[in-house]
């Protein structure tokens, strides 16, 4: 298990590397290339495997922390959708924290730790609603199809693997994955410092029978806070973790949950466009983190299922089902 990880965390590690010594030298000309082709909810989990090694954890967002709390409605929310969660009243949550990759040991201050992990669970007696967020306002590539390509090749890459290696060539072929390989913030104060982007669609409808597609946005009240490059290095490789336990034992931590509004032309389908920053923004409700999860064992235990269907949300990218049918292969793995 250890050769494993060393190795997985060496490809990855070169990744940015790579993508920031190759220039634009080498994207002079690059081919037309086919479209991906068609992936299941397995093959997504083998490529995840494939790029970062199989360690019995979850396939991508390995290293995290799980906490809980509670979910306020805002009355806004019943203007864009009926879901029995925004009637009003207060549930308890699950959220979990984590680092990218499916290395369980990456290092907090690496850059290949980016973009960090904010999920929610909503417990509901109508059944639990679900948030899978990141850092970034963006995914590498349009589909899952692809998706499966870029993990490929950044398996495929590595020490010892002549250039161009094959994710400098597919970075090249893909000028929008080279921009979220290279434009990633710095390593966040806290987990409670950035904010999460909801890069898949819903469609939601409220009780007049109005639709809308939306995205999701956590904003935390604390503000964003990134490190400097100084302040990065003095960091341990967990400061991510023992920071927030240290936060929540004094404070509780509270992000307020938008959905941002698609207009004409925006790509409901397509994550890795973003969405113009002046769409509406509607407060849904407000999480508020007060405490570690007091349950033994439930980091192990706990799914996540963005792109499950509830009274006035409805997925709309196609990934989210996708996601959906991969996690449980993911979650059959790590017990």
């Amino acid at each position: 298990m250890r050769d494993q990880t060393s190795r997985a965390w060496r490809v990855t590690a070169g990744l940015l590397i790579a993508v920031l010594t190759a220039g634009v030298s080498r994207s002079q000309s690059a081919p037309p290339q086919p479209a991906a082709a068609k992936q299941s909810p397995q093959d997504l989990i083998d490529a995840l495997h494939a790029a970062f090694g199989e360690h019995h954890a979850r396939a991508v967002h390995a290293k995290g922390i799980l906490l809980e709390g509670s979910f306020t409605a805002a009355r806004t929310a019943r203007t864009v959708s009926r879901e029995p969660i925004f009637a009003g009243g207060t549930l308890p949550v699950i959220v979990r924290f984590s680092d990218f990759t499916g290395i369980p040991d990456i290092p907090d201050t690496a850059g290949d730790a980016n973009p960090r992990g904010f999920a929610v669970k909503i417990k509901a007696r109508s059944g639990d609603v679900d948030l899978v967020t990141h850092s970034f306002n963006g995914f590498p590539v349009a589909t899952s199809d692809e998706f499966a390509v870029f993990l490929r090749a950044i398996g495929a890459s590595g020490p010892g693997v002549a250039h161009p290696t094959p994710i400098e060539a597919f970075l090249d072929r893909h000028p929008i994955a080279k921009a979220f390989v290279t434009s990633q913030p710095p390593p966040p104060e806290s987990y409670a410092t950035a904010a999460y982007f909801g890069v898949n669609s819903f469609k939601f409808t409220n009780g007049s029978g109005r639709s809308a597609f939306v995205r999701y946005r956590l904003v935390p009240r604390a503000g964003t806070h990134f490190l400097a490059a100084d302040d990065v290095r003095a960091k341990g490789p967990n400061y991510l973790l023992d920071e927030i336990k240290q936060r929540v034992a004094t404070t509780p931590i509270v992000f307020d949950w938008y959905a941002q509004l698609a207009e004409q032309g925006d790509k409901v389908a397509d994550p890795s466009i973003a969405w113009p920053e002046g769409r509406t923004l509607v407060l849904l409700g407000t999480i508020t983190i007060t405490g570690l999860s007091t349950t033994p064992d439930l980091d192990a235990r706990t799914i996540f299922l963005p792109g499950t269907t509830h009274p006035g949300i409805e997925p709309a990218d196609p990934m989210l089902t996708l996601r959906n049918d991969a996690y449980p292969i993911s979650f059959r793995k790590r017990q």
